[in-house]
């Protein structure tokens, strides 16, 4: 998938939100037309911490933010955004970067890290990336949060059993070490099977790596 493909995959599937920091009103009005004019959503800032004062979104999103800020800079404000738990992708851009700045940012996560002036494909491209990132973020997030729900539908024993079954022990030993008789242990892995949403074993041992779970 080419780089429009994907922007123009972005933009139909989902509302896409764009947080501009700058502090040039020249460069924030610039990019809020660049991005509008392809539909997708803006909100502009002249500080970061204007952007602090607004309420995380539920949809795809990215920040674009420039190095120089007044009262911290963009790498560092990158740093306080993992401490606070806000892991929206981030494409930095700057008219005095340098190589150890472009390392900080890339290794603490950016996206991008573009030079002014850049040519807009390459802001549309970069951006396309970091909504596409924050996409696929956020369906793992909720893939991990329906899984552990159905985690907790799992009784005591049924959860004891899944431990015992996918460390790799057949019916019979699980009821040997559980003292049930083998039967009773199938019907707990059957309700396992069912409750977790699975069809396979295979894809019972993928479920229980991603929880966590581990043989007693």
């Amino acid at each position: 998938m080419n780089a429009q493909t994907s922007l123009d995959a972005t933009l139909a599937s989902e509302q896409a939100l764009i947080f501009i920091v700058d502090d040039e009103a020249a460069v924030r009005d610039s990019l809020d037309s660049l991005f509008r004019s392809v539909g997708f959503r803006t909100t502009l800032f002249g500080s970061a911490s204007e952007l602090l004062q607004v309420a995380m979104p539920n949809v795809p999103a990215c920040i674009i933010l420039d190095v120089r800020l007044p009262g911290i800079s963009g790498l560092d404000f990158q740093d306080q955004l993992t401490r606070q738990g806000i892991d929206l992708p981030i494409v930095f851009m700057t008219g005095h970067g340098d190589i150890p700045m472009t390392v900080r940012a890339m290794k603490a996560g950016a996206v991008d890290f573009l030079s002014k002036p850049f040519r807009e494909q390459d802001m549309l491209d970069a951006v396309a990336a970091a909504i596409e990132r924050d996409r696929q973020q956020r369906a793992q997030s909720a893939a991990m949060l329906d899984l552990r729900a159905r985690h907790e539908t799992l009784t005591p024993r049924e959860r004891e059993v899944l431990a015992h079954v996918v460390s790799g022990l057949m019916n019979k030993q699980v009821a040997g070490l559980l003292g049930l008789s083998e039967i009773t242990v199938k019907i707990h892995r059957g309700n396992v099977m069912r409750k977790m949403g699975v069809r396979s074993l295979a894809d019972l041992v993928r479920q229980a790596q991603a929880l966590g779970v581990s043989a007693p």
